[in-house]
C-alpha cells in the first residue's frame, strides 16, 4: 500500500514537472505590446523589448500566449520572436568567437540588427544602437539578395521610340522561299552576381553577429584618413609615439600608424592591397608616408609587436599575403582565406622601415587591370620581339 502511494506521488510529480516546462522564445523586434486577446479590438497588457525571453503558455494561429520575466501575460505575434534553436545559434556564435583577435574597431552608423550569418535574409536577433563602438573580427563576401522584380512602364507617347531603340537581329528562314523574315529579340548577357561585404562584429557585452559592411565605419584618425587618396582604410594600428611640443594633443604625444587600404568596392578576393606607414614629422608637424607596398593580395590581421633591435626595442608589424591566387572559401559564410599564406614582417627604426624575419622572398604583386595593364603587357611583348 505504501509502495503504491509512493509510486503514485512520484508519477504525479513527474507529470506536473512536464506540464510546467514551457518553450522559451525571444523578442527580436525593437519593441512589441502584449494584448489581452487575439482580436481586432484588444487591450495592451504589457510591453516587451529586443532580446527579452518569453515563456510560451499557449500556441494559437500566428500568435503565442506568453509570460514575461515580470509575470505579465498576453498574446504576441509569432513573427516578433525567434525560437530557442535560433537563439542558441547566436549564443554558439558568440562562444565560438569570444577569443578571436580584433582586426579593427569601428562605429555603427545607425541602429542595426546582428545576423547569425552573412546575408540580408538570414536570422537576426540583437538590435545594436547607432554610434556604438564594436570590434571587427572577420570580413566575408556574399551574393547580394535580388530585389523584387518590377514591371517597367513605358509612357504611351514614348512607346514607338522605345521600341525602335531596341536592336533586333533579322534572320531569313531557309525553308521559306518568301521574303518573310524572322525577328529575334536580343539575348541578354549573363552578368556576374553582385557581391556585398559583411563583417562579423562583437559588442561590449560579448554578443557577436554579422552586419552589412556599409553600415559600420572603421575607426581611423582624421589626420590619417585625409591621406586615403580615394581608397578605404580598413585598419589603422599604432606603431609608436613621438613627442612634438607643437602638437595639438593633450600630452603632445603623436601616434604613428601602419594602415591597410583596399579599393572602394565590395566582393574583393582579399582584405587589402596596400600597406602604408605614416610617421610624424616633428619639423613640419604633419604626417608623412615612410613606407608603402602596393599592389599585393593581403589578408587580415595586421599584428603589431615590439622586438629587440640594435638600438633597443623596435616596433614590428606583420601581415599575411597569398603566395598563390587560390583561395579557400568557407561554406556558409563566404570568408575567403589564402590556401598558401605567408607571414611578412617589417620593423621600423625612427622613420625607416625595413623587411625582417625568416621569409625574405619577394612578395608577389597583383597584375594591374584595365588599360594601363594592357599597355604595359603590350610594351613588354614588343620589347621581346
Amino acid at each position: 500500500m505504501v509502495l503504491s502511494f509512493l509510486a503514485l506521488a512520484v508519477g504525479c510529480s513527474r507529470l506536473k514537472l512536464r506540464q510546467e516546462q514551457h518553450e522559451t522564445v525571444y523578442v527580436w523586434t525593437r519593441q512589441m505590446y502584449l494584448r489581452d486577446r487575439v482580436a481586432a479590438v484588444s487591450n495592451r497588457v504589457g510591453e516587451v523589448t529586443n532580446g527579452e525571453p518569453l515563456e510560451v503558455l499557449e500556441r494559437g494561429r500566428r500568435f503565442y500566449r506568453v509570460k514575461t520575466p515580470k509575470n505579465e501575460v498576453g498574446w504576441i505575434p509569432d513573427r516578433a520572436v525567434i525560437d530557442s534553436k535560433a537563439y542558441d545559434a547566436f549564443v554558439q556564435l558568440a562562444n565560438q568567437h569570444k577569443n578571436d583577435l580584433v582586426v579593427a574597431t569601428g562605429t555603427l552608423r545607425d541602429d542595426i540588427y546582428l545576423h547569425v550569418s552573412p546575408g540580408r535574409e538570414t536570422d537576426r536577433f540583437y538590435l545594436l544602437a547607432g554610434n556604438l563602438k564594436v570590434q571587427m573580427l572577420v570580413r566575408a563576401s556574399v551574393v547580394k539578395a535580388a530585389a523584387p522584380s518590377a514591371v517597367s512602364v513605358v509612357p504611351r507617347e514614348n512607346l514607338d521610340t522605345k521600341m525602335s531603340a531596341t536592336p533586333v537581329s533579322v534572320e531569313r528562314n531557309p525553308a521559306d522561299k518568301s521574303t518573310a523574315n524572322v525577328a529575334k529579340p536580343p539575348q541578354p548577357e549573363s552578368e556576374p552576381p553582385v557581391l556585398e561585404d559583411w563583417w562579423l562584429i562583437r559588442d561590449n557585452q560579448g554578443r557577436a553577429g554579422w552586419v552589412l559592411g556599409s553600415r559600420v565605419d572603421v575607426d581611423v584618425p582624421d589626420d590619417v584618413a585625409q591621406y586615403a587618396e580615394g581608397q578605404r582604410i580598413i585598419g589603422a594600428y599604432v606603431l609608436a609615439k613621438v613627442h612634438d611640443d607643437e602638437a595639438n594633443t593633450a600630452d603632445h604625444e603623436v601616434a604613428e600608424y601602419v594602415t591597410a587600404l583596399a579599393p572602394p568596392k565590395a566582393g574583393l578576393p582579399f582584405d587589402f592591397d596596400q600597406i602604408r606607414v605614416f610617421t610624424w614629422s616633428v619639423k613640419k608637424h604633419r604626417y608623412e608616408t615612410a613606407f608603402r607596398i602596393h599592389p599585393i593580395q593581403g589578408f587580415l590581421p595586421v599584428r603589431v609587436t615590439t622586438e629587440q633591435g640594435a638600438n633597443g626595442t623596435e616596433p614590428v608589424f606583420s601581415f599575411l599575403v597569398s603566395s598563390s591566387p587560390d583561395l579557400a572559401i568557407e561554406p556558409g559564410t563566404g570568408i575567403a582565406r589564402p590556401v598558401a599564406p605567408r607571414t611578412i614582417h617589417y620593423a621600423m627604426r625612427d622613420t625607416s622601415v625595413r623587411r625582417i624575419g625568416p621569409d625574405m622572398a619577394p612578395i608577389p604583386t597583383m597584375h594591374e587591370p584595365g588599360e594601363k595593364g594592357e599597355k604595359a603587357k603590350a610594351a613588354k611583348a614588343k620589347k621581346h620581339r
